[in-house]
């Protein structure tokens, strides 16, 4: 496909997740069905230029003076890919793919943008008005710089299973994919943003990681699973386990020593975390799926530690799904609240006295953080906040009460709240 073909095919899926509220995986899936002689290059392209339009839609749109998808997907050609006036004319123009020629209107926007310096809080950061208040009440007069962080494209993390590799061993076998280490994380690699005008390498076409070296996971999500402390030889619970992710990096902490239990009220989503901890070899797990009656039963009163990785509004992880950030609500933020109380008070019967509970979410919105560890508190006797790390490369991230609070503007990770919750004997 020429440029033409691709811009025009890249407005069209936007479209359809406008138009039809279509999630953004759903839409390239319809998409690229559709057109088989797309090639792999093909696809990236538009899946890039797509996800980019959705990262900045707004600030996008006030640099152009136009709202429309057309006007945002031009821009971001210009002002995030950096190409020259003549291409973006040339794609859109090219008949009979390109999706038309650009305007008087657009050639003067494109060529002398509006000042983007100029716009309100929730234009410079990407984000919907409604949010703006929240946004004001955890980032301040920084609210714009986080949101706009937020719309930046997301680097690749890896996790060194220390079950099966080290970080030396590992970093050599990804030399062809740009590997690096990270300086907050001894067992944190990662590779750089992938360019969507390339065609890039994909870490499961690495032979180690069908060995289960490592883990794709976001250095915040492992960042959260080192609150958990010292997890050799405990009893762990992880109440909202998902896909696995957090519960094989407890697995990799713990060195096969102690029990994991691994639980989630939708037993379908536990299915990855079987595969994967086989890969991994984890022999300390046990799955406890809710197809069985009392699955928890035995449970109360002996854990060492309950993560709870609590369901959220996914507002930290706008970089990797902007298009969440558009469908979220005020009701839907409801929900994810009371779903974050239920967790909480579910979790809380499983912590022996010594223990503690973990509550994480990949959430910037304080009414889904201090906000629920607040409510929790207040209703919950036998429970105190205690700091969310002591690691001295981390504790710059605490919040003045001690949570931990990343962001990719602060810590150059996703969004993450970690709290600690302490049952003191």
């Amino acid at each position: 496909m020429r440029d033409a073909g691709r811009l025009a095919a890249a407005i069209d899926v936007l479209t359809q997740i406008d138009e039809r509220h279509r999630p953004v995986r759903m839409a390239l899936k319809n998409w690229g069905e559709a057109a088989r002689y797309a090639g792999s290059k093909d696809r990236a392209f538009v899946s890039g230029l797509v996800l980019d339009v959705l990262r900045r839609r707004r600030s996008l749109g006030w640099k152009m003076g136009d709202d429309s998808l057309r006007a945002a997907a031009l821009g971001a050609l210009k002002f995030v890919w950096d190409w020259p006036l003549e291409r973006v004319a040339e794609a859109a123009g090219e008949a009979p793919h390109g999706p038309g020629a650009l305007t008087q209107f657009e050639q003067a926007a494109l060529a002398k943008p509006r000042d983007l310096a100029e716009a309100p809080d929730p234009v410079r950061g990407d984000y919907p008005d409604w949010l703006d208040a929240t946004m004001a009440r955890v980032f301040g007069a920084a609210r714009a710089e986080e949101g706009a962080a937020l719309s930046e494209r997301a680097p690749v993390d890896l996790r060194v299973n220390l079950l099966k590799s080290d970080p030396e061993r590992t970093l050599k076998a990804l030399t062809s994919l740009s590997a690096e280490t990270v300086d907050l994380l001894p067992t944190a690699l990662r590779m750089p943003a992938l360019d969507p005008m390339t065609r890039s390498g994909a870490v499961e076409t690495i032979p180690q990681f069908s060995k289960g070296w490592f883990e794709v996971q976001d250095l915040g999500s492992q960042i959260a699973a080192t609150a958990a402390g010292d997890v050799k030889g405990k009893q762990v619970l992880d109440l909202c386990a998902g896909g696995g992710g957090k519960t094989l990096a407890l697995a990799s902490a713990m060195g096969n020593s102690g029990q994991i239990y691994a639980y989630d009220s939708e037993a379908r989503r536990l299915a990855d975390t079987i595969r994967r901890a086989d890969r991994a070899g984890v022999r300390n797990l046990q799955i406890r799926s809710p197809v069985n009656p009392e699955p928890l039963k035995g449970l109360e009163g002996k854990m060492d530690v309950v993560f709870i990785d609590a369901p959220c509004s996914g507002t930290g992880s706008w970089r990797r799904h902007p298009d969440t950030k558009w469908r979220l609500t005020p009701d839907t933020l409801d929900k994810r609240m009371a779903d974050q109380d239920a967790v909480l008070d579910s979790g809380a019967p499983f912590v022996k006295p010594g223990g503690r509970m973990v509550y994480v979410t990949c959430s910037v919105l304080p009414e889904e953080d201090e906000d629920r560890v607040a409510a929790f508190l207040a209703r919950t006797p036998g429970f105190i906040a205690a700091p969310a790390t002591a690691d001295p490369k981390l504790t710059e991230y605490l919040t003045p009460d001690g949570f931990l609070r990343l962001t990719p503007r602060t810590s150059g990770t996703d969004g993450f709240f970690v709290a600690v919750l302490e049952k003191p004997r």
